[in-house]
């Protein structure tokens, strides 16, 4: 279930200032947005995995304080962001 090295790269190369720019918000959203779209298809064939279930709230609520945080700090990054990973937003 992990990400390949490759596939993040890639999400790094698109969201990040550099290829080297893992630690942005904007980043780290994106590539907790892939691994959360990951994990739901996993549950939709595994319907009692209930830990990977716990997993998953976690890395939604990891991601929706990291939303906030950019939704503070840079608002115009972080629509454009919602858009792109098409995240709704309040």
């Amino acid at each position: 279930m992990a990400l390949d090295s490759a596939k993040k790269q890639e999400i790094v190369k698109e969201f990040g200032a550099n290829e080297n720019d893992t630690g942005s918000p904007a980043v780290q959203i994106a590539l907790l947005t892939h691994r959360i779209k990951e994990l739901t298809e996993h549950l939709k064939i595994n319907k009692k995995d209930h830990s990977s279930r716990l997993g998953l709230l976690k890395l939604v609520s990891q991601r929706k304080s990291l939303m906030k945080y950019l939704k503070r700090k840079d608002y115009a990054k972080f629509i454009d962001l919602a858009k792109k990973l098409s995240i709704r937003v309040k």
